[in-house]
């Protein structure tokens, strides 16, 4: 059952099996999202092998899988919310498995690309779940994110505008808590730790499609790269390969690196 107007302790998970309903709805709650979500497609290389695998963690409702086509890989969607998790099955998502994003239910290397798109914001450790896309992510496969930076100008505009006025694509009261904005320095750190080294680069709406969008005469607002990370900003970088050292080390080891992770 949709409930966009009521007021929510803030970042409570429980939305999203509340809202459901609204993740492909173009003029509802998640519409921004699905433009945030063309924007990571696009960072997404083509698949260089035919079992390509690509983890998409918080997939919610899918919104990326229509952005995917023609780049060659089996999507596998991650998320806690079961009802998101039916609804990114019925978009044409090829797996959903329910699981939290702290603790990703994959094995070791098993992604050729991982992406994890609007969810780092809602977490209180978004170090430990870098760490773990980069442990699912395969040397030489690609890591995406985007998220909200830890800035005076993010709170103003993604929750004190967005979340309280009347506009036409409105957040959910109580959607976000500032308090877990991402510090990007922190969080580019914390990739280099996994041997990914991220490119930041914000993104900004198109200009030229504010007035379309205001007179109703455009569905969306197109969002372009730009330099300034300061209200939302996106992250690319490729896993290095592991030396033979490292490799020896780990074959060493009592505990092997490279075993999967089940369920929990």
């Amino acid at each position: 059952m949709t409930t966009v107007g009521r007021t929510r302790v803030p970042n409570d998970p429980r939305q999203y099996d509340e809202l459901a309903d609204q993740w492909w709805n173009p003029e509802g709650t998640f519409a921004s999202l699905s433009w945030i979500a063309r924007c990571r497609a696009a960072l997404v290389p083509t698949a260089t092998r035919t079992d390509a695998v690509l983890v998409d963690v918080a997939c919610g409702g899918g919104l990326l899988h229509p952005h995917l086509a023609g780049k060659g890989y089996t999507h596998v969607g991650v998320d806690l919310s079961a009802e998101s998790g039916r609804v990114a099955r019925a978009h044409g998502v090829d797996h959903v498995i329910r699981g939290d994003m702290n603790r990703i239910p994959l094995a070791d290397e098993s992604a050729d690309v991982v992406t994890a798109g609007q969810c780092l914001e809602h977490v209180s450790d978004p170090a430990r779940v870098i760490a773990e896309c980069c442990r699912i992510l395969r040397p030489g496969g690609t890591l995406v994110v985007d998220t909200i930076p830890d800035t005076l100008i993010a709170r103003l505009l993604i929750i004190t505008l967005a979340e309280n006025l009347p506009l036409r694509v409105k957040a959910p009261k109580g959607c976000h808590d500032h308090r877990l904005f991402v510090n990007r320095a922190g969080l580019v750190r914390a990739a280099a730790a996994h041997g990914v080294p991220l490119r930041l680069q914000g993104l900004t709406p198109k200009k030229s499609d504010i007035p379309g969008f205001l007179l109703r005469r455009r569905s969306e607002i197109r969002l372009v790269p730009s330099r300034n990370t300061s209200v939302l900003f996106q992250g690319v970088g490729v896993k290095r390969a592991r030396s033979a050292a490292t490799s020896r080390r780990e074959a060493a080891s009592p505990v092997s690196a490279g075993a999967a992770r089940q369920p929990g």
